[in-house]
């Protein structure tokens, strides 16, 4: 009998402790509602690029640098298809066949286990060669033979792209580790943020109050500035390496 009234009792403590609780603070978050109208593509995961572009029967062929090819702003592949999430290069550079691996295990190693996620390159595979002597060798004999081959990238360029039934919550801190290993300045965006940027660049410009920008002073030969800026600094108005 005693040992029934202490049980009782010891619920009924309980009981009032749970109802004591404070709960001040505590949130219950809903999950988000699906997403809808998202076409995804025959592919979803990043395609393994090959290291050396096939030419058949044709000789592998040797270029310049071409510096050209990295230089100024990208004026195509500048917006996201999807208008989801993405990497996008700040300034130009090369991309060798070790950071499309690195960028590809990355995503294949992480969302393993996450469904309705797709990823897809927008750049092309390396096919630009580039040529190396060997070490110890003297100068002359002819072009070097190519060591190896990369992929030109201009600041702007969407490097690859994210998207699917997921926020950007998910994805964020893989896709910023990602453009670390970048061999150039990246970064990881949204269409938001990409839309907010755009939205504020040419507020500036459109209520900027001082007359001397760069591109009034270059065009104008300020101070003689031809004869210490570069040719690239002259078409760019020093906005792009």
């Amino acid at each position: 009998m005693l040992l029934s009234q202490m049980k009782s009792l010891c619920n009924l403590l309980s009981v009032k402790q749970l109802l004591s609780t404070p709960v001040a603070g505590l949130k219950n978050y809903q999950p988000p509602p699906p997403k809808k109208n998202i076409e995804y593509p025959d592919r979803v995961k990043l395609k393994l690029v090959e290291k050396v572009p096939q030419y058949g029967t044709i000789r592998p062929f040797k270029m310049q640098k071409r510096l050209r090819y990295i230089r100024g702003p990208e004026t195509v592949h500048t917006e996201l298809l999807h208008q989801q999430f993405g990497i996008v290069a700040i300034r130009g550079g090369r991309m060798k066949h070790e950071h499309f691996e690195t960028a590809r295990m990355t995503f294949a190693k992480r969302f393993k286990k996450i469904k309705n996620l797709f990823a897809f390159w927008r750049v092309d595979p390396p096919w630009q060669p580039v040529t190396k002597k060997a070490l110890g060798h003297k100068m002359g004999g002819g072009k070097s033979p190519i060591d190896h081959y990369v992929t030109p990238v201009k600041a702007g360029r969407i490097i690859l792209e994210v998207g699917g039934d997921i926020e950007y919550y998910q994805v964020q801190k893989v896709m910023e580790n990602i453009a670390m290993k970048m061999p150039f300045p990246a970064k990881a965006v949204t269409y938001e943020m990409m839309m907010a940027e755009q939205e504020e660049e040419e507020r500036l410009e459109r209520e900027n109050l001082n007359p001397y920008t760069w591109k009034y002073i270059i065009q104008n030969n300020l101070g003689g500035c031809h004869n210490w800026i570069t040719p690239t600094d002259k078409r760019y108005f020093n906005k792009h390496l």
